[in-house]
C-alpha cells in the first residue's frame, strides 16, 4: 500500500550486526561488506595490550569512514599473559617467513574476541557477527580456520539465550574466509574501501608506518601488487 499524499513512507530498519575491526585491511573489507549487505554495523575493536595503538587510531578511521552506527574499543589485556610477540615486547617480530604457527600468534585471541561480539550481539539483539578471518594468505593462526568458525558458531547457538529462544540462528559471518588477499582487495575496492586509512604492520610505529617487513606487510605488499591495484601504505 502506498503512504497516503504528504507523508513518506517509513524506511525499513537495518538489521543489527557486530562487526569486529581492527583497522587492519582485512576487517575493513569485512565492515564494508556488512553494509553493503544492508546490515546496521556496530564495530567493535580491542586494547588487548598489542604493540602499538596505531590499529586502534585506524580502526576508528575506518568505523567512520565506512558508516558504523557506533564503534566500541574495549580493554582486555592479553599482554599479562604474554606469549605472543605481538603482546610480549620480550618475543621480537619476525621479518621473514617460518614454518608452522608464527609467534606472532595470539593465543585464544579470536575465541576471546567473538565472545565478546557474541555478548554485545545478544544486547543489540543482533543474530550476525563478521569477522575478517582468511585462510588463503595468512600467517597460519589456528583461529582463522574454516572449521573454528563452524564449531563457535555452534557454540553461540547452544551458549546464548538468543540461540536457545530465537527461531533465527546465531551466524557467525567470515566472508573472507576462502578469499586470497588479492580478491579482498579488490572487492574492497569496488565497495569503496579506502585502504589508506588502514594499517597492519606488526610493529607500526606511532604515525601507523609499517616497517615493510613483518609476514603482515609482506601478504599485504603481495596482495596489492597481485590485484594491480596501487599499494596506499606508508612505509617508514
Amino acid at each position: 500500500m502506498n503512504a497516503p499524499a504528504g507523508r513518506v513512507a517509513a524506511e525499513t530498519p537495518r538489521p543489527p550486526a557486530v562487526v569486529l575491526v581492527s583497522g587492519g585491511l582485512d576487517s575493513a573489507t569485512c565492515l564494508a561488506i556488512a553494509r553493503a549487505e544492508g546490515f546496521a554495523c556496530h564495530a567493535l575493536s580491542f586494547a588487548y595490550g598489542q604493540r602499538h595503538e596505531a590499529e586502534l587510531e585506524a580502526a576508528r578511521r575506518v568505523a567512520t569512514a565506512l558508516g558504523a552506527v557506533q564503534h566500541r574499543v574495549m580493554t582486555i589485556d592479553l599482554a599479562a599473559f604474554g606469549g605472543s610477540a605481538l603482546t610480549d615486547p620480550s618475543i621480537a617480530v619476525p621479518e621473514a617467513p617460518s614454518g608452522g604457527i608464527p609467534v606472532t600468534y595470539v593465543p585464544a585471541r579470536n575465541t576471546i574476541f567473538l565472545s565478546m561480539a557474541l555478548a554485545w550481539s545478544e544486547v543489540l539483539g543482533a543474530h550476525d557477527i563478521f569477522i575478517g578471518v582468511n585462510a588463503v594468505d595468512y600467517s597460519g593462526y589456528p583461529d582463522c580456520r574454516p572449521e573454528f568458525i563452524e564449531s563457535f558458531e555452534r557454540m553461540a547457538n547452544l551458549a546464548t539465550r538468543a540461540g536457545v529462544e530465537d527461531v533465527t540462528r546465531l551466524r557467525i559471518r567470515a566472508p573472507l574466509i576462502s578469499m586470497s588477499k588479492a580478491e579482498i582487495i579488490q572487492r574492497g575496492g569496488s565497495l569503496g574501501v579506502d585502504y589508506g586509512l588502514t594499517v597492519s604492520c606488526y610493529q607500526a610505529d606511532a604515525q601507523g608506518r609499517a616497517c615493510g617487513v613483518c609476514d603482515s606487510c609482506r601478504l599485504r605488499r603481495e596482495g596489492f601488487a597481485a590485484a594491480g591495484v596501487p599499494d596506499p601504505t606508508a612505509y617508514r
